[in-house]
């Protein structure tokens, strides 16, 4: 890898380099701190080598990035907040790049830290899961007029339900090519018998009911950040994945890990059911910001929203068992097939509970 001190000094950091230390638990980008000092004041900046054999455009994903934080400041200070804590600052190279490439093909970008803060890598509590809901609805508040479609759809399809079963599974079942079908008949038919479900969302934005938003499409607990002090939610991070699609599925995915009784590859599935206390909270956090934002069609659809992005993560992960296992990093043989039932048994759960997860919906007030 490029020496990090090349790396740095291609970047318009300000002040003196104090110390520059590996940073962070992340399995994608390889990330660093650096810390600098300008008259007596410390000034940190992270910076991140991006994993291009991942996210291979690049170019696209940058100039995402850039676009919406860049509006995201803006509509923050005409809120009366302080862009500095409530969106990431990504910094330019000295020539103006978003990024800097070095000789060997390593690209790395730098953003300013976000001083007193903290992340939570599980949801403990109702309460923080709520205050995750907050940051995730004021993103698609402050974001609802930026024009979505301006954006690079840095992964084609990634939410196109219906894609994923024609393109994707059935092609995996029909060629079998590790002869594994036949030991997950029951979750094949799980999953045919609710093609219908896959399609859903694909109608209703040709037919004009959905609106396209930007997205941020992992919307995991640990990619928000909180003050130190008073454990309020700044900002969203990690935007690698930001690009147009819906609201729904951001609401859907969150609902999926976070209001979820058992972990994503729990083996005994009579332990995962959907925690509605927990859907509750990040749905009134949610709401409370972007509610006023959408249209009564993303409304009524958030709880089906949930359903929908949990089965659709079920499907990819036997989709990959049928295919040997070639996407997602398993520990063992069957860590697929055990993540798919997993998915399964919480769309199942969540289905019996839709009517009172969509009063839970119609009840919240914003």
């Amino acid at each position: 890898m490029e020496d990090i001190k090349i790396v740095l000094d291609s970047f318009r950091f300000k002040g003196e380099l104090i110390k520059c230390e590996p940073f962070g638990s992340g399995h994608i980008n390889s990330t660093f701190l650096a810390e600098y000092i300008e008259d007596g004041k410390v000034r940190r900046y992270v910076v991140q080598r991006v994993n291009t054999n991942v996210f291979r455009d690049i170019d696209g994903l940058m100039d995402n990035i850039f676009a919406v934080t860049s509006f995201l400041r803006g509509v923050i200070k005409e809120n009366g907040g302080n862009p500095n804590r409530e969106t990431l600052h990504f910094i330019k190279t000295f020539d103006g790049k978003n990024y800097y490439r070095s000789e060997n093909g390593d690209c790395f970008r730098a953003y300013r830290f976000v001083d007193n803060s903290k992340s939570f890598d599980s949801c403990d509590s109702a309460e923080v899961f709520g205050k995750s809901g907050t940051a995730f609805g004021r993103f698609q508040r402050y974001l609802s007029d930026f024009p979505a479609t301006s954006l690079n759809e840095t992964i084609p399809d990634f939410h196109n339900t219906i894609s994923r079963f024609e393109n994707e599974f059935i092609p995996a079942l029909e060629k079998d090519a590790v002869g594994r079908a036949e030991a997950c008949r029951d979750e094949i038919e799980f999953v045919i018998a609710r093609k219908n479900d896959c399609s859903r969302f694909v109608n209703l934005i040709k037919e004009g009911k959905l609106p396209i938003r930007v997205t941020h499409n992992d919307t995991k607990l640990n990619n928000v950040i909180f003050d130190e002090d008073t454990n309020d939610a700044i900002c969203v991070i990690d935007l690698d994945t930001v690009m147009p699609g819906l609201a729904l599925y951001d609401f859907g995915d969150s609902i999926r890990f976070g209001a979820n009784t058992a972990a994503e590859d729990e083996k005994d599935i009579s332990k995962v059911k959907i925690n509605l206390d927990y859907f509750k909270a990040y749905a009134q956090g949610f709401l409370s910001e972007a509610g006023k934002s959408f249209n009564q069609c993303e409304i009524d659809n958030l709880a089906f929203s949930a359903k929908l992005m949990t089965f659709e993560c079920g499907m990819r992960f036997l989709t990959d068992y049928l295919n040997g296992d070639t996407y997602f990093r398993i520990a063992y043989p069957e860590h697929n097939l055990v993540r798919a039932r997993s998915q399964f048994a919480l769309v199942a759960d969540m289905e019996k509970h839709m009517d009172e997860m969509e009063k839970i919906i119609a009840n919240i007030e914003y």
